[in-house]
């Protein structure tokens, strides 16, 4: 019960954090171009890096950290960090294969159910 409320505290950190840079790059570039979900998404992805290799080599981090970091804020920052950091952990192990499948498993029909929700809702609602 505790690492879920951990990573529950998180979140809130990780998507206020979001929301705030939503705003700004919106104030500063406008919205015709998803900057700020790019500039997260990278980001997140550098933070997730640092975040792992800090706790496995430097603090030794307990569950209740972990949780709370990788899954709370980064989680809530950016799923896309976690994506990244589920792809390079079956590269890691060395399933190529496993990783190009979640690679593209992921993307594409992720992409094809968010097209699929908007022509279903479009369907039932106009």
């Amino acid at each position: 019960m505790k690492p879920l409320l951990w990573a529950m505290l998180g979140g809130a950190l990780g998507s206020g954090a979001r929301h705030v840079i939503d705003v700004g790059f919106w104030r500063w570039l406008g919205r015709g171009f998803p900057w700020s979900t790019l500039c997260v998404g990278v980001v997140g992805c550098l933070l997730m890096g640092v975040a792992v290799e800090v706790q496995a080599l430097k603090v030794k981090g307990s569950l209740d950290l972990r949780t709370f970091i990788t899954t709370g804020i980064l989680g809530g920052f950016t799923t896309c960090s976690a994506f990244a950091l589920d792809f390079a952990s079956l590269v890691g192990q060395q399933e190529r294969f496993a990783a190009g499948l979640y690679l593209l498993g992921s993307v594409v029909p992720s992409i094809a159910a968010l097209y699929a929700g908007l022509w279903l809702t479009r369907s039932l609602f106009t």
